[in-house]
């Protein structure tokens, strides 16, 4: 495995603040590994690190505008705290894991309104696993539909925020929809930042799939059978040449005896687990749900009351304007048990957004369909890539469980992949 350690690099001698922001169900922990990596490499003098701490564990559910608001305190505290000290912060960087990733965009939104970024020069953005799109499965299909109407309910503000049957504030639209308007303070805010990438699981991510972690519209990784993957030279065999990912095997006709036995053994099986196991185990998440949201909506109560040690006032801004200007493995399994539904390659029927106000109709690609997204997900594809992203498709194959290996999250030969991710992202980061 690669090592972390590289040699000392000439950098500009301002003080630099990293900003880690955990996941959903998340707690500081999580970054463990990314905190330590960053240190090994950078030495306090110049780096100064803060894992944010106030949306952990259960506070995840509250939404991405609570969690966001609390985050963006959280770095104002530590600016603070640290002009207090002594330093003159000149540069800041914001790193997001899974649902952290955006968590760190309606932060970032926050700080450019409040012209943060006019001090303070944005450097690097970064998300590791983050569901830019949402988690919505796609629109064909009675599995994806049901999924579709149940999961939001499995997350209070958050679950309804991730599937996009949300309506933010007075814009009476999603909140995703709404971090991804090209009008409005997030994406300006997102423009900002030197350098923007994001790193994405291919493949056995039960929680963030590719397409919406890699904010793609395709998934060329849907039968790694059929591809050779073009990896980052010197990151082999994990990090994966983004611009140029795959490349298509000599297709073989497969013999009607293995035919039928993946209708067996994988078709089949699936409609067993819908039938068995879906009742139970939807009983017991959405009995977990119920405590959760009454939890999460007066956390929420008292968030927007003031008396959770926030004035939130000074962070609601007024959005009409600015635009015209346990549980969790449950939930990953229910979420994983689908297969991916595309976009038939002739459907003339279908339109897919360019810009917000625009359409064009959608090619699919024989090799690698266009996926049955929402327009309005076509639309934040187009937003976010008219941004610009560098972005790297990750290859977990040591652990079935890639989204948490994907950062090292936790100890064991299965997460050392990990590390690689990890070392690349240093090799790029900027300081």
């Amino acid at each position: 495995m690669a090592t972390l350690a590289a040699p000392a690099a000439s950098f500009d001698t301002s003080e630099h603040l990293v900003v880690l922001i955990h996941g959903l169900w998340g707690n500081p922990g999580h970054l463990q590994f990314l905190k330590d990596s960053l240190r090994e490499r950078y030495s306090e003098d110049h780096v100064h690190i803060l894992v944010t701490e106030r949306n952990a564990n259960s506070f995840t559910y509250d939404g991405i505008q609570v969690g966001g608001e609390r985050v963006t305190r959280e770095i104002e505290e530590k600016l603070a705290d640290l002009e207090k000290d002594g330093h003159s912060i000149k540069r800041i960087s914001v790193i997001g894991y899974s649902l952290g990733g955006l968590i760190a965009r309606y932060a970032i939104g926050l700080l450019y309104h409040k012209r943060v970024f006019d001090r303070i020069e944005p450097i690097n953005f970064t998300t590791f696993a983050a569901p830019h799109l949402g988690v919505r499965t796609p629109l064909t299909g009675a599995l994806n539909y049901i999924w579709n109407i149940l999961g939001p309910r499995t997350l209070s503000v958050s679950g309804k925020q991730l599937f996009m049957v949300d309506q933010f504030q007075e814009t009476g639209r999603p909140l995703l929809a709404v971090l991804a308007d090209p009008e409005h303070i997030f994406i300006k805010a997102l423009a900002r930042f030197k350098n923007r990438s994001l790193y994405a699981n291919a493949v056995h991510d039960r929680s963030v799939t590719w397409y919406t972690a890699g904010i793609s519209a395709t998934d060329p990784f849907v039968d790694m059978d059929a591809v050779e993957c073009n990896y980052v030279k010197g990151y082999e065999p994990v990090v994966i040449d983004g611009e140029n990912p795959v490349s298509l095997k000599k297709r073989e006709r497969l013999p009607l005896t293995q035919l039928l036995y993946r209708k067996l053994f994988r078709e089949i099986p699936l409609g067993i687990f819908f039938v068995i196991f879906i009742p139970i185990g939807t009983t017991a998440l959405l009995a977990g749900a119920v405590v959760q949201s009454f939890r999460s909506s007066r956390r929420i109560r008292l968030h927007q009351e003031g008396k959770a040690g926030i004035d939130v006032s000074e962070y609601r801004i007024p959005l009409i304007t600015e635009i015209r200007e346990g549980v969790e493995e449950m939930y990953e399994n229910l979420n994983n048990a689908h297969d991916t539904e595309y976009l038939p390659s002739d459907d003339s029927n279908y339109a897919r957004p360019s810009k917000v106000g625009a359409e064009h109709k959608v090619k699919s690609n024989p090799d690698f369909p266009t996926l049955a997204l929402t327009k309005e997900q076509f639309a934040m594809i187009d937003a976010l890539d008219g941004v610009g992203f560098k972005k790297y498709p990750v290859y977990i194959h040591l652990h079935p469980h890639s989204h948490a290996a994907i950062i090292k999250r936790r100890a064991g030969a299965g997460f050392e992949e990990g590390r690689i991710v990890v070392k690349h992202w240093l090799d790029n980061f900027e300081v």
